[in-house]
């Protein structure tokens, strides 16, 4: 039974496609992050996003495409267009550079007010906290002036990409508010199960026991 239950939990476990929309300002760190993301290890210089950067990370059950978009303010206008289809979107803040959170709490203003985007859940990193004079968490939502949580799923996660603090735990409440937005699994057919077990058996020359 062991072996059937492992095939079958091969056959019936799928992993979920999401899109996934990282934006923010640029030189907020969201490349370096999407790199952390996709292969880990040692933190690499990157160069300013000009256009589009598409991953596919697959974390727990789940596999996201992230669309990393630039955040030069002329690249700004282009965001609208990738909003389609999108049910999480990660806003990546420097939290170290104070003169700039204005600008950033207006364009995430913008973002949460856009019909496309009502349901998606929202994960804002506090990027470079390893710098002296980042703002927490704390300081940052409220700089930011975020809806009240009841009306919207939002996070502040501090994170750090040059050593990958913080972004696994973002990712751990995003997965968790997507994954409750999922529609149940179908239930499998037990006569579609039964000829696939047979197939198996046969493919695998294992021997069904027969009562």
């Amino acid at each position: 039974m062991g072996v059937f239950a492992s095939m079958f939990n091969r056959l019936l476990s799928r992993k979920e496609e999401i899109s996934i929309l990282m934006i923010g300002l640029d030189a907020a760190g969201k490349t370096s992050i999407l790199h952390k993301l996709k292969i880990g290890g040692a933190f690499v210089t990157t160069c300013p996003t000009i256009g589009l950067n598409v991953e596919k990370i697959e974390f727990k059950n789940l596999s996201f495409t992230i669309m990393d978009i630039g955040g030069h303010e002329k690249i700004r206008p282009l965001w609208k267009h990738y909003f389609k289809g999108v049910r999480g979107v990660i806003f990546v803040v420097d939290s170290n550079d104070a003169d700039r959170i204005s600008e950033a709490r207006y364009e995430l203003q913008v973002l949460l007010s856009e019909d496309e985007l009502k349901d998606a859940a929202v994960l804002i990193f506090a990027n470079k906290q390893d710098l002296p004079r980042s703002l927490s968490a704390e300081s940052l939502a409220t700089r930011l002036e975020l809806p009240p949580a009841s009306t919207r799923a939002w996070h502040v996660q501090p994170s750090c990409a040059c050593t990958g603090e913080g972004i696994c735990a973002g990712l751990d409440w995003l997965s968790l508010q997507l994954a409750r937005a999922l529609p149940p699994p179908p239930r499998p057919d037990p006569a579609a199960c039964a000829l696939t077990a047979a197939r198996l058996a046969r493919n695998t020359r294992i021997p069904i026991k027969r009562n």
